[in-house]
């Protein structure tokens, strides 16, 4: 499982840039981001990393970056019989990992979606906030009463609501009955109509790409779905953009798979957080720093397929 924005935090990456090759890696796909993708991920604070156009590069890099600590090579990735599966910019984390664009197009694209979606967050001020508990027929309901949209429905009780600032505002003053409301750390309105402007941005960029059809299983955020080819899973990167994240209905494929053991890569820890509240039962291991690397070998170990 690949994480998305708002899971990085200063400095995630240093203990990561000790093995062998990081800081190589991690470099060569900042050049590919224009980006100092070593700074941000090592001496940048909360407010830097926060940026859109900063964040989205970081997170995919990372994951790219702690995905070659944990397998050899993509051959041995595809060998354990893993799906995979990215929330939000993440999802373009693990279509790089399917092997159905190359790492450099995934963080071409990456670069160019955050300049995109921090460019149509200044347009208006917006903002997200996450819904946790309450009836879900009810906070659905406060969340069109407010003219906000549900812009990830994450399974396990939480749901993550997106639209202008003075709406995400609202939410936080008159929270649905028996809900808490958390305000996110992104920099605008992801996976709703105020992004549609990014979406021909990125649209643009995936045109020069050519992919392939997934070596492994791929799941889609549109609805859980393993995707069918390469050309469908770019085409649903790009939709994605202003299009709401079903993460609950990838979680219930996962379990339709028979998925016995979850790795969250790099900054892990939500992911993994939603999983044990939703998939029980199934181990769960959020890949935080090299010092989990042995434990991640062992539970793959003990539950490839």
């Amino acid at each position: 499982m690949c994480p998305g924005q708002g899971s990085q935090t200063p400095g995630f990456l240093a203990p990561w840039l000790e093995l062998d090759r990081a800081h190589e890696q991690l470099s060569a796909l900042g050049q590919a981001a224009d980006l100092d993708l070593v700074a941000h991920g090592t001496e940048s604070d909360a407010e830097t990393i926060k940026d859109t156009a900063v964040a989205q590069p970081l997170i995919v890099a990372a994951g790219l970056v702690v995905s070659s600590a944990l397998f050899a090579s993509r051959d041995e990735l595809v060998g354990t019989g893993a799906v995979l599966a990215g929330h939000s910019v993440g999802e373009l984390t693990a279509t790089a990992l399917a092997g159905v664009i190359t790492d450099e197009e995934a963080i071409t694209l990456v670069a160019a979606r955050g300049r995109a979606m921090a460019h149509a967050s200044a347009v208006t001020p917006t903002g997200m906030a996450a819904v946790l508990g309450g009836d879900p027929d009810e906070v659905l309901s406060t969340l069109e009463a407010l003219g906000l949209t549900p812009a990830n429905v994450n399974g396990a009780g939480q749901v993550v609501a997106a639209g202008t600032l003075e709406q995400v505002a609202a939410l936080r003053d008159a929270p649905p009955p028996k809900a808490r409301v958390i305000p996110l750390q992104v920099a605008g309105a992801f996976h709703t109509r105020h992004m549609a402007p990014a979406v021909e941005v990125l649209a643009e960029a995936a045109a020069a790409v050519a992919p392939v059809d997934p070596s492994t299983t791929l799941l889609s955020n549109a609805d859980g779905t393993a995707v069918a080819g390469g050309a469908q899973a770019l085409d649903r990167l790009v939709r994605q953009v202003s299009n709401p994240v079903r993460w609950d209905l990838c979680m219930e494929t996962m379990l339709a798979l028979g998925v016995t053991g979850l790795i969250e890569l790099a900054p892990a820890g939500t992911l993994v957080g939603l999983a044990k509240r939703a998939m029980r039962g199934v181990e769960t291991l959020a890949l935080k720093s090299p010092d989990d690397l042995a434990a991640a070998r062992t539970l793959i170990d003990a539950h490839r397929s």
